[in-house]
């Protein structure tokens, strides 16, 4: 398979500011890629080499939090949380970018994932606690930018709900709720593909209801 040649000084810069760039990479002279990015135009992975690719630390971390109050049944712990681009308050795992600080840690997406799961919640997950990787690294929508995502899954014992807060919320994160889902909720939610209010949910969303349903996560315990 030949790739397009996408060089670094081919590509033009459109817009860049603190939290997002958006450049064109041209190629073969005169076609056109519109391209967005949490990166920095000179760091964006489309002009990364073979070798880098597989090197790469993901932007954020999306959170798979699954709890057991007092050793009852283990429920998927979720957010609903407001995301700007929709208008609405999406049913959503715990999540957030990576520091560069979590990037001088022995696992990166871990140290990631129990911050913001610290911060989106209130949890602090304890040493007796099993925290694990389930995919190091995904796109999300790739066919328009280069963001990505780890996942990560933390299964923790808890005496009672009262330990969740958002006290953790920054800038511009709007966190209204929580809720505890057990498999039948997680199985209802996934045929509906919206949630018990009607509203459509993320792919990381789907992707978290399937593993939890699925049991996969039980296998690392």
């Amino acid at each position: 398979m030949k790739k397009p040649t996408l060089k670094a000084e081919n590509v033009e810069v459109l817009l860049q500011n603190r939290f997002v760039s958006v450049t064109d990479l041209k190629y073969d002279g005169v076609k056109h890629y519109y391209n967005v990015s949490r990166r920095a135009p000179k760091d964006i992975i489309a002009l990364k080499s073979d070798e880098d690719f597989k090197e790469l630390l993901p932007d954020a971390v999306t959170c798979m939090v699954i709890v057991r109050v007092r050793g009852g049944e283990p429920k998927l712990l979720m957010t609903k949380e407001f995301r700007y681009p929709t208008g609405q308050f999406l049913l959503s795992p715990p999540a957030g970018l990576m520091d560069p600080s979590d990037k001088d840690e022995p696992v990166p997406q871990i140290a990631t994932a129990i911050r913001e799961i610290r911060e989106e919640t209130g949890l602090a997950l304890k040493d007796t606690d099993r925290v694990f990787i389930v995919s190091p690294f995904l796109f999300s929508t790739p066919g328009l930018t280069d963001e990505c995502n780890a996942v990560v899954c933390a299964v923790a014992d808890i005496e009672d709900e009262s330990v969740f807060n958002s006290d953790g919320e920054e800038s511009t994160e709007v966190i209204g709720d929580y809720t505890l889902l057990g498999k039948e909720d997680a199985m209802r939610i996934l045929r509906q593909g919206r949630d018990d209010e009607g509203i459509f949910y993320s792919v990381y969303t789907y992707l978290e209801l399937l593993y939890f349903i699925s049991g996969l996560w039980e296998e690392q315990l």
